[in-house]
């Protein structure tokens, strides 16, 4: 029985100020905003339903919850910075000028936060 691999994903992150998800989602990552219910921002993320829901008290985790991948991770790790998107450091991993870990499998990675300090990620696969 195959449940549920037939079926498309929802992702979910939280934001205590909608406003400020609805201009970053938006404006900073160029997610098209499909609605704006009473519960949450309905966003397509190139075919998956993204909604952020709004709540009035969040602790974000302390993990990735979010991420793109990507077929040039440095690109568009300057074009977010250009955006004014800090890109987080993690100590114990050696990553680059940019931010970027290559992975020991070679897939390279790039963490930054939303407004409300959602991790989320850009990945680009190792071809090999």
């Amino acid at each position: 029985m195959s449940m549920l691999s037939s079926c498309n994903i929802i992702a979910f992150v939280a934001t205590t100020d909608a406003e400020r998800a609805r201009e970053f989602y938006a404006g900073v990552l160029g997610l098209r905003l499909v609605d704006d219910q009473p519960a949450a921002l309905v966003f397509d993320a190139h075919g998956t339903m993204l909604r952020i829901a709004k709540v009035q008290q969040f602790t974000p985790a302390r993990h990735t919850v979010l991420g793109w991948v990507v077929a040039n991770v440095a690109g568009m790790v300057d074009g977010l910075t250009s955006a004014g998107v800090p890109f987080e450091r993690f100590a114990g991993l050696q990553q680059d000028e940019r931010g970027i870990w290559t992975s020991p499998d070679g897939a390279k990675i790039a963490w930054f936060k939303d407004p409300n300090g959602n991790i989320l990620s850009l990945t680009e696969f190792s071809a090999g």
